[in-house]
């Protein structure tokens, strides 16, 4: 899965960005602080960043200048300034595209998509996520351990991706027919539980118990 920072001091839009970008099955890293991004950066391992121009402490066109020192990660640049000069500036100095705001997300969505294919032709890891000896294969809609595979519906693949990318943190029923709901996929609570009980039977029948934990009261947990 492709990692996507996103630098904007903003938090609404942060976490508006964030969202849609989980969604649509990217890995997000949202900075809070300003004051050494570059070094967040070389730390980070992220594979695509979203860059504002007006930011604390250094702005948009110094950060992207500084990354371009030590790296060649696609840059993208959402903000309010709208100038030719401000998008000229800021292909200038090393980014790959400029989108000013308010934005299509699904604009946004296929520029993204498009710099990502083009900076990573070979890289298959958006199509696979593995944790804890188990790979779940989004392309094919399966799972596999120990030589073992089982094939997973359309809803088991988007529960199971959704905590997987959430793995580590408890994440409520509501949460996850939240998440299908903008999916375009609709599951009430009965059939969550039912999804939820087919996907352990599914990956204990590979090898892994006690995979997806309940957390009593608040969710599950991977």
């Amino acid at each position: 899965m492709f990692k996507i920072m996103i630098i904007d001091d903003n938090k609404e839009l942060q976490n508006e960005i964030g969202n849609v970008l989980i969604t649509n099955e990217y890995e997000i890293l949202k900075p809070r602080r300003f004051d050494n991004i570059p070094q967040i950066v070389k730390e980070s391992k992220v594979d695509l960043i979203l860059l504002d121009i007006n930011l604390p402490y250094d702005d948009g066109f110094k950060i992207c200048t500084e990354i371009r020192s030590f790296s060649k990660i696609p840059i993208i640049f959402i903000t309010s300034r709208n100038t030719n000069i401000d998008e000229l500036m800021g292909i200038t100095l090393g980014g790959d595209d400029f989108i000013t705001k308010p934005y299509n997300t699904q604009i946004l969505l296929a520029r993204i998509n498009s710099l990502i294919k083009r900076a990573y032709p070979n890289n298959s890891n958006m199509n696979t996520i593995e944790y804890k000896d188990l790979k779940l294969n989004i392309l094919s809609s399966t799972i596999e351990h120990d030589g073992k595979t089982e094939e997973l519906t359309k809803n088991e693949l988007k529960i199971l991706h959704y905590l997987l990318i959430n793995k580590g943190k408890i994440v409520s029923r509501v949460d996850i027919m939240d998440y299908l709901w903008d999916s375009s996929m609709f599951v009430n609570d009965n059939t969550l539980t039912v999804n939820i009980t087919r996907i352990r039977n599914k990956i204990e029948s590979i090898g892994l118990k006690d995979f997806i934990k309940t957390k009593r009261g608040q969710g599950y947990i991977i």
